[in-house]
Parts: structure tokens; C-alpha cells; sequence
């Protein structure tokens, strides 16, 4: 297996991006957008966790076998989360 190392820059500049990500959500909290509140705070969710997946999970510099895997997972979370929200919906 192939060893492949992140420079600690990397390391220092998604840990930067991770914090503006943090600032963003809290200020996004103060912030009143209506229903879009939502779809705000989970879209910087969102990028939070694919830096943290990519970088500090090493799945940029995987293997194509991860990435596949990796995306039957999130395929798998999306069909669970569709369930969850379809059966939310109808009680309202």
C-alpha cells in the first residue's frame, strides 16, 4: 500500500477552513433566513464533514476501492434519511 503524507500546512489550513466553517455556522444561528436556516447550517455541515473525510481520513489520496465504498455509505445514509423525512412529512 501506498504511503502518501499530508504536509502539516495541509493539516493547518483545513483546520483554519474548519474554524471559519465553525464561526459561519454560529453566525449563521444568529442570522434569521425563514426556512432556510436550516438548509444553511446543513450545507456548512456538509462541507465540514467532507474536509474531515478527505484530509483527515485520508480518502483524497485512497484508493478508487474507498471511494466506492465510501459512497455506498453516503448512498446508504441518503436512503435512511429519505425513510426518516418521508415518514416525518406525512404526520404533519
Amino acid at each position: 500500500m501506498d504511503e502518501h503524507s499530508i504536509s502539516v500546512k495541509t493539516y493547518l489550513e483545513v483546520y483554519v477552513g474548519l474554524l471559519a466553517l465553525l464561526a459561519a455556522t454560529v453566525g449563521a444561528i444568529f442570522i434569521n433566513m425563514g426556512p432556510f436556516n436550516v438548509v444553511v447550517t446543513l450545507a456548512i455541515a456538509f462541507a465540514k464533514a467532507l474536509l474531515v473525510v478527505l484530509f483527515f481520513m485520508h480518502l483524497r489520496v485512497s484508493s478508487r476501492l474507498v471511494w466506492i465504498y465510501s459512497m455506498l455509505g453516503v448512498l446508504w445514509l441518503l436512503f435512511l434519511l429519505s425513510g426518516t423525512l418521508s415518514d416525518v412529512l406525512t404526520r404533519l
